[in-house]
């Protein structure tokens, strides 16, 4: 075939193509770095060059149709493709089209070397932080301490934060450099993951948060919660120390965000709680307080929007009675921010702001209680009687929590023989409810006694210096009485005994001071002037809580690390009449006992709602407040 072609070929017209070709070899090519210095003219002429190439070809082909038309006829049946030619077909478009790389990637070696070059530039113009420099700022700052010169501090402690987060300084826009370790402990957030470290900065901050304010960029950068609610005790002390400075500054600017993250945080570590994480649930409700007292009018608003979502969440579980509703109300979380709030108004207090709120979050307490009242749920019981408890006697406030302490022993048969012998007490302190084999366990009703006596004894010593203390605790007498005849177990009836016996004693002595008063019932100031008189003087009942606080508290220490009781505690020595106890113990084993089966609560599991007083029987000042 191409011995033919070759034959019928002119000579002339093989030796002039091939010339071309040569030319178009030889032709000097521009390289790719010239190409793009030439720009806009470097790129048309290449196309124009490609494009000219095409047309050749394609003349060559027309001149074969005249030179051979039996080679072009063979063409036309066999490989009319090649006969087909267009110049955008063109190979060197294709290959252009597939390899040739995007035209930021064309230039990327001459700017990769420009880049390099003002990184090495900018590097170079960093000033080194020596610390003859710090020195220097220090007495400076002494003297008078300008806008300016403390921006120039704050950039070089912006160098030095950036060295523990590997930054190369690329990126930063601080124009100092930060290299000795020397330096570096000179000047000393969130990037700082060593507890030590954070602690040291930490210190630093809070000693120029004042400074810190006149740059509000900076200063919400130090408005973080995270070092608060997490991390290392020491951490979280001085984070809350730098965010209540801030605030105790700037309320008006920072306290209603602030305030709202760290509920936020709040109630998210509020989820659990065991012996270990119950000490910082503490130590966050006691510091959180602390903010919200900066300020009553921002205080009142927040808390009067998070009180009404517990008392919504109470009548969703009230009125549609489902298990998931009311697991919304009885888990840790509704328990301690039900706690916290009553913290925050027993601190506030006396506020006319805040007052209207103990009335309502009473209510919603009292209604948890009343939700699903049987011996399950008793330790949630205790938590919000202790919620109560401290609610009534910091704001001088008559709150009815005496009858939900009684009633469990009208409930619970003490003289039942326990199912199972447990190993280990049941710590009250870190568990909601009940498992069925706990209120079978000996454990469950010692520990029982133990709880009922505290919030007893705790309750009624904040109203032992009352006037009307013996009505108050007359109810409670009786019931000491009854429960006293009718049980046989010794260890449980030495406590109670002893309370009730102090109880009496107060009872007689608040009686007694009365008695010798010259005014009377209607005169309040003079009723005010008394009490707080009395409560200066003491009363037995304050004396003898003093002695038993300070045992309950080791025991509680003990309680919460998860070890062992005090099994040899003993209370505090009383003097009391004489009795002829051992007569009283025979009697009392010939009685009949006092049946009452303490399982039988478990089938009226429902949801009460009667008498519950929750909804649009609020306070006149709280109308808005109602959810029913």
């Amino acid at each position: 075939f191409l011995a033919a072609g070759s034959e019928s070929e002119p000579d002339g017209a093989w030796e002039e193509e091939e010339e071309e070709e040569e030319e178009e070899a030889a032709r000097p090519r521009r390289g790719a770095a010239a190409e793009r210095r030439l720009e806009g003219k470097a790129k048309p002429a290449g196309e124009a060059r490609k494009k000219g190439k095409a047309s050749e070809h394609k003349d060559q082909l027309s001149r074969l149709k005249d030179r051979d038309p039996e080679f072009y006829k063979f063409l036309e049946e066999n490989d009319r493709s090649l006969l087909d030619f267009d110049a955008s077909d063109s190979s060197d478009e294709e290959e252009e089209r597939v390899h040739v790389p995007p035209e930021k990637l064309e230039v990327a070696s001459d700017e990769d070397d420009e880049q390099q070059a003002k990184v090495k530039q900018r590097r170079a113009s960093f000033i080194p932080v020596s610390l003859k420099m710090v020195e220097e700022w220090k007495r400076a700052a002494e003297r008078n301490l300008t806008p300016k010169l403390f921006h120039t501090i704050t950039q070089a402690f912006k160098a030095a934060v950036a060295t523990t987060k590997g930054d190369d300084g690329g990126a930063d826009p601080s124009k100092f450099q930060v290299t000795d370790a020397a330096v570096f402990n000179a000047l000393l957030l969130s990037c700082l993951t060593e507890a030590s470290v954070g602690a040291a900065v930490l210190q630093h901050v809070n000693s120029i948060v004042p400074y810190f304010l006149s740059f509000p960029k900076q200063c919400r950068a130090l408005l973080k919660v995270s070092l608060w609610s997490k991390g290392e005790e020491t951490v979280r002390v001085l984070a809350f120390l730098v965010l209540n400075k801030i605030c105790r500054y700037k309320k008006e600017l920072y306290l209603s965000p602030l305030l709202k993250q760290m509920y936020i945080a709040f109630v998210k570590n509020s989820r659990f709680t065991s012996p270990n994480v119950l000490p910082m649930i503490n130590f966050m409700q006691r510091t959180l307080t602390e903010m919200y007292a900066l300020d009553t009018h921002t205080s009142y608003q927040h808390a009067f929007i998070y009180i009404r979502q517990l008392a919504i969440h109470l009548r969703s579980a009230m009125t549609i009675k489902k298990k998931e509703n009311f697991q919304s109300v009885y888990n840790w979380q509704y328990i301690h921010c039900l706690y916290f709030w009553c913290r925050v108004l027993s601190t506030i207090y006396p506020s006319e702001v805040m007052e209207p709120l103990i009335y309502p979050l009473t209510q919603v307490i009292i209604g948890c209680i009343k939700l699903v009242p049987t011996s399950r749920f008793y330790p949630l019981r205790m938590h919000c009687i202790r919620a109560l408890t401290l609610l009534s006697e910091n704001t001088r406030t008559f709150i009815p929590v005496l009858p939900f302490i009684l009633e469990v022993f009208q409930q619970v048969d003490f003289n039942k023989k326990p199912g199972r012998i447990s190993v280990k007490p049941i710590n009250f302190a870190v568990i909601l409810k009940l498992s069925n084999a706990n209120l079978q366990e000996k454990a469950y009703r010692d520990g029982l006694i133990d709880q009922l006596y505290d919030l007893m004894l705790e309750y009624l010593h904040g109203q032992a210096y009352s006037i009307g203390f013996p009505e108050l605790v007359l109810p409670t007498i009786i019931q000491l009485k009854s429960f006293l005849k009718e049980c046989k177990i010794a260890n449980y009836c030495r406590p109670i005994r002893q309370l009730l016996e102090k109880l009496q004693e107060n009872s007689a002595y608040i009686s007694s001071r009365r008695q010798k008063a010259a005014f009377g019932v209607a005169s309040k100031e003079a009723v005010e002037q008394w009490e707080k008189q009395v409560k200066e003087e003491g009363t037995p009942l304050t004396k003898y809580y003093t002695q038993w606080k300070k045992l309950r508290e080791k025991e509680i220490q003990l309680e919460i690390s998860g070890k062992e009781r005090l099994e040899d505690l003993n209370f505090p020595e009383i003097k009391r009449k004489k009795l002829n106890e051992s007569k009283e113990e025979d009697k009392k084993e010939f009685k009949d006992l006092f049946e009452l089966d303490s399982d039988s609560d478990e089938e009226n599991a429902g949801f009460p709602v009667k008498g519950m007083g929750l909804g649009l029987g609020m306070h006149s000042s709280c109308a808005e407040f109602s959810v029913m």
